[in-house]
């Protein structure tokens, strides 16, 4: 069983940067692949970005390729998102998301077992 705590969420002017982070519990946090989803009013959850479980691969949605980064740090079963560059567009609801299975980049939802409670981004123009 994991648990999943999503936290640094906030308001940011366009252009700013926003660091997101997921803190896991449990001792098998380096078995699972770490995601970030993100869900607008309104709107589907859609993929942001996923990690493998050594962080030695990653995956983007083209929406956010090369203004976000996803990291991890096993010792400290945290997995974080790196926001550069926002837009007005990024506002939504973020969530982290794991996986068993952690050399399988995911880009559905379905496919994650284990999801943090969410964190609001709102980027005003």
């Amino acid at each position: 069983q994991v648990q999943l705590v999503d936290s640094g969420g906030g308001l940011v002017q366009a252009g700013g940067s926003l660091r997101l982070s997921c803190a896991a519990s449990g001792r098998t946090f380096s078995d699972y692949a770490m995601a970030w989803f993100r869900q607008a009013y309104g709107k589907e959850r859609e993929f942001v970005a996923v990690i493998n479980w050594s962080g030695g691969s990653t995956s983007y949605s083209d929406s956010v390729k090369g203004r976000f980064t996803i990291s991890r740090d096993n010792a400290q079963n945290t997995v974080y998102l790196q926001m550069n560059s926002l837009k007005p567009e990024d506002t939504a609801v973020y969530y982290c998301a794991g996986k068993r299975g952690g050399t399988i980049l995911a880009t559905v939802p379905i496919a994650y077992d284990y999801w943090g409670q969410g964190t609001q981004v709102t980027v005003s123009s």
